[in-house]
Parts: C-alpha cells; sequence; structure tokens
C-alpha cells in the first residue's frame, strides 16, 4: 500500500511496533494491511540458577518456551482486529483497538481504546473480557511514554468466585541509535483481585525495515491482558524475544 493512499503507513521512527514487550502501543495499521507478531518467553529464571548452569542451558534454550502468536488486521480506518493465541492454557483472545486519536500538533496525545475478550482451552472457557485505552506522547523522535488504564473481569482462577482486575500499564520507548530502541515497562494493579508482584519487562529491540526484533527480559510469561493483570513471579527473571514482520 503506497503511503500516498494511506497516511497510516508511513514510517513513525518512534513506534516501530504495535507492542512494547507485553503492552500494546498506539500505532496505526494501514486498512486491509496485516502484523503477524512472535512472542517467546524461556523457562530458565535468570535470578535462580548460577551462570555455569545458565550456560549449559543456553540461558534457557534448553528448558522449553510459552509461546505467543498473534495477527492484526486493518478492517477499516483507524479500527484493528487482532487474534492471540498463547501455549499458557491454550488461551485465545480475540481483541479490536481503536487509534481514533493521534498525537499532533493540535493533539498532545494519541489515544487508543482497546475492547478484548478471551478464554482458556483455545476459547473453550473462562472467558475474561476487558476495556481500557493506550495513551502515548513522543518527545523530540527520542522517547515515547506509555500508560494503559484497564479493567479485566474475571481474572481469578475457575475455582474462586469471579473477581475483576484493575490495573494500569506504564512503559517506555527509548531511541538510542535511528533504528535501535530500549524498552521498559511496569504494570501494576490499582484494585480487584491482586496476587504475586506486579509484571515487569524491559528489552532492548531493532528494526530492521518490515521486521522488528526484541531481546526481553520478563518476570511474567504471560502476554493476554488476564495473564498480565494476574502479575509477575516473585525473584524471577526470563529471557525471551519478540519478532514482528509488517504487511504493508
Amino acid at each position: 500500500m503506497a503511503q500516498a493512499d494511506d497516511d497510516d503507513a508511513r514510517l513513525r521512527p518512534m513506534e516501530p511496533d504495535f507492542s512494547l514487550i507485553n503492552l500494546p502501543t498506539t500505532l496505526p495499521l494501514p486498512v486491509r494491511a496485516g502484523n503477524f507478531h512472535l512472542t517467546h518467553r524461556f523457562n530458565e529464571n535468570l535470578l535462580h540458577d548460577d551462570f555455569s548452569t545458565q550456560v549449559q542451558n543456553l540461558f534457557g534454550l534448553d528448558q522449553g518456551a510459552n509461546i505467543g502468536l498473534e495477527f492484526r488486521y486493518g478492517i477499516m480506518r483507524r479500527l484493528q482486529a487482532i487474534v492471540q493465541r498463547t501455549s499458557i492454557s491454550r488461551t485465545i483472545q480475540f481483541s479490536a483497538k481503536y487509534d481514533g486519536f493521534q498525537q499532533s500538533s493540535g493533539m498532545p496525545l494519541s489515544i487508543s481504546p482497546i475492547v478484548s475478550i478471551e478464554g482458556d482451552n483455545n476459547f473453550r472457557h473462562h472467558y475474561a473480557p476487558a476495556i481500557g485505552a493506550v495513551i502515548s506522547r513522543t518527545i523530540a523522535e527520542r522517547v515515547g511514554l506509555y500508560a494503559m488504564p484497564m479493567w479485566i473481569h474475571d481474572t481469578a482462577p475457575e475455582t474462586l468466585d469471579t473477581q475483576d482486575t484493575g490495573m494500569i500499564g506504564l512503559g517506555a520507548r527509548i531511541r538510542i541509535l535511528s533504528s535501535t530502541y530500549l524498552l521498559g515497562e511496569v504494570t501494576p494493579r490499582v484494585g480487584g483481585y491482586v496476587i504475586r508482584d506486579p509484571e515487569i519487562a524491559f528489552g532492548i529491540e531493532k528494526r530492521v525495515g518490515a521486521h522488528v526484533f526484541a531481546l526481553t527480559f520478563t518476570n511474567n510469561p504471560g502476554t493476554t491482558y488476564r495473564q498480565i493483570a494476574l502479575g509477575g513471579n516473585p525473584d524471577t527473571l526470563n529471557l525471551g524475544f519478540n519478532l514482528t514482520r509488517k504487511f504493508f
């Protein structure tokens, strides 16, 4: 799709991907364009084993991994349809994001409302709808700041009574070279069902043409909204990566 046909197809140097590490961004997707996103979270706890053991396990590559596959499609101007499937509980999440408010000279922030629903065992049970928004601001083509307030329904295990969780994801992308970035995010919970530590993640990201690769470190292998709301594992740090391919 030519850039002249749709301004959403232009390169945005401060927003190269539709995700930070686990949290979404406000990057719009052109109409009838697609994006494939792969997440990999290895099971080796880098804070538990000594360095020699980590080297022998290739820092987790021998310990198995939690894998997520996501595809998004631009169904109309500024509206994305997204489906994600993770190996954790074989969860499938369907979501939609509307990038209707983009930062400009007359608009200080980008705002993207989000709605979603996910279910375990290939969307057969334990359904968890969610609603929220991503709010971002870029500064001097060097720093991107993000906040994501969100409410998620039925975050507790099925053996417990239905409970909800409110959370606010906070993140930043810092551009250190023309196509290389440092990433960081944290997602504290602000009410409802709260267990474990807040989700935290950091990494380094590289854009190469239509591909974006990020080497990540997280305390939570989950990537759906309910999985993020359940928090990170205490005293845990896992190596992983994200890989994105744009089709526009």
